[in-house]
């Protein structure tokens, strides 16, 4: 019985050594492998246009301009005299808040220091020129014409004395849009030929 027991010791003890040896190789291979979460944040950035605000006003849109509408000048233009005539520039300038239009060439009236009527004739300067287009004019913009006369050389039907062929103007009453804006004459002239204005069309300035 001794010599039984002493072969089933000798028998165990390999076999205990070889599970320890597995269950080392078991535990290191479970020690040694480590596993990284790695967690990556893309972030995308989408820009999107500002939305468009349109303050344009079609031709359409606008409303034509009134006298309450403008103000303006007429104004003599430098180095345009000559063989007895010269040239004054009417602005029209749209003095409102909103865009309206103007077009053609305005009813115009002489008057002198204290507001009277003076005698005034106008004409379209190139007559049969087409139709007047419409000058849109947005807050602050303006529109310009010229009018060609003589300052000094009498017509038949104005004075022949010496002096001015017909009174000084100081002002012009400019009628349009059924309203009106009188405006300075600067410098004040004599407007022969009984107040003869041959105008151009009204164009953007």
């Amino acid at each position: 019985m001794i010599a039984r027991t002493g072969t089933v010791e000798a028998d165990v003890k390999p076999l205990a050594a070889f599970a320890l040896v597995l269950l080392g190789l078991a535990l290191a291979g479970c020690g040694g492998t480590k596993t990284t979460t790695v967690t990556q944040t893309v972030t995308k950035t989408v820009t999107k246009p500002a939305p468009t605000t349109s303050t344009a006003t079609s031709t359409t849109a606008a409303a034509a301009c009134s006298g309450a509408d403008l103000s303006g000048s007429f104004a003599d233009v430098p180095g345009s005299s000559g063989a007895g005539q010269t040239s004054y520039k009417l602005t029209l300038t749209n003095s409102s808040a909103t865009a309206c239009f103007v077009s053609g060439i305005p009813d115009l009236q002489l008057l002198d220091a204290q507001g009277g009527a003076l005698p005034t004739t106008v004409s379209a300067e190139q007559p049969g020129q087409g139709t007047a287009a419409k000058i849109v004019l947005q807050p602050g913009a303006s529109a310009v014409a010229e009018a060609r006369f003589s300052p000094d050389v009498p017509g038949p039907g104005d004075s022949q004395q010496p002096g001015p062929c017909e009174p000084v103007a100081h002002r012009l009453r400019v009628t349009i849009g059924g309203g009106s804006v009188t405006v300075p004459v600067s410098p004040p002239t004599s407007v022969c030929e009984h107040g003869s204005l041959r105008m151009a069309l009204l164009a953007a300035a």
